[in-house]
């Protein structure tokens, strides 16, 4: 049996995200690490990275960041993800690969109140696996961002998501996260959720041209019907 063909259990919780009930952890997004991406583009994981904290922002998500060995070879955070979720909470290790190991990462979790964690990392298989495990078994309901997390090979993004699935979590990819998030176009900040499927893919952008120019073409024609 495929990983795709394996139905996580949840104890008959929904899998479906909650954005009052939700948190974004964002783990070692780093410059560094992001050298060693082979399963995508790292481009793409760096945008996915960044549109995931911009919908936080947009629909008012606590964040928690954290990284791995900044100092060293491991690199820095990508800047964008706290540009765009100024409120996003920053939590140094003390050297701990798993996040969950760090006692204060996870005193930041708890002091969210949410009980849905969307997780996303890089390295996939260790720095978004192993905090989605360890959340997994201290009750949390966890949705991992697929393309949101980077590793060395794709064989390696294949393994850890049957191993992250068979654990309990949701797999999601980016886009699928901000749908579910926004739930309806009929809001006043909908042009700031099309900004953002630009991101994930930016051929989204191009539809965003052709209605806007089919909207001005249209009022041009009304205005010359208007002036007869």
């Amino acid at each position: 049996m495929t990983a795709f063909a394996q139905v996580a259990n949840f104890n008959g919780a929904r899998p479906v995200i909650d954005p009052a009930n939700a948190a974004i952890l964002l783990i070692d997004h780093q410059s560094g690490l992001f050298q060693t991406v082979n399963d995508m583009p790292f481009t793409r994981l760096r945008a996915h990275a960044g549109a995931l904290a911009k919908m936080a922002t947009l629909a008012k998500i606590p964040v928690i960041t954290t990284a791995s060995v900044p100092q060293g070879p491991n690199g820095p955070l990508i800047p964008e993800i706290h540009e765009s979720a100024p409120h996003a909470k920053y939590v140094a290790r003390k050297g701990e690969i798993n996040a969950w190991d760090n006692p204060d990462f996870v005193a930041a979790v708890e002091a969210t109140g949410r009980k849905q964690l969307i997780i996303a990392g890089t390295i996939t298989s260790v720095c978004m696996a192993f905090p989605a495990i360890s959340a997994i078994a201290a009750g949390y309901q966890v949705f991992v961002v697929i393309d949101a997390s980077g590793t060395y090979s794709k064989m390696a993004q294949e393994i850890t998501l049957a191993r992250v699935m068979q654990a309990g979590a949701v797999p999601m990819d980016t886009a699928a996260v901000a749908s579910e998030i926004q739930k309806t176009w009929n809001r006043d900040d909908a042009m700031q959720w099309a900004e953002i499927y630009t991101k994930i893919f930016p051929e989204y952008g191009l539809l965003i041209e052709s209605y806007t120019k089919a909207q001005a073409v249209a009022q041009s024609h009304e205005q010359l019907d208007s002036a007869r």
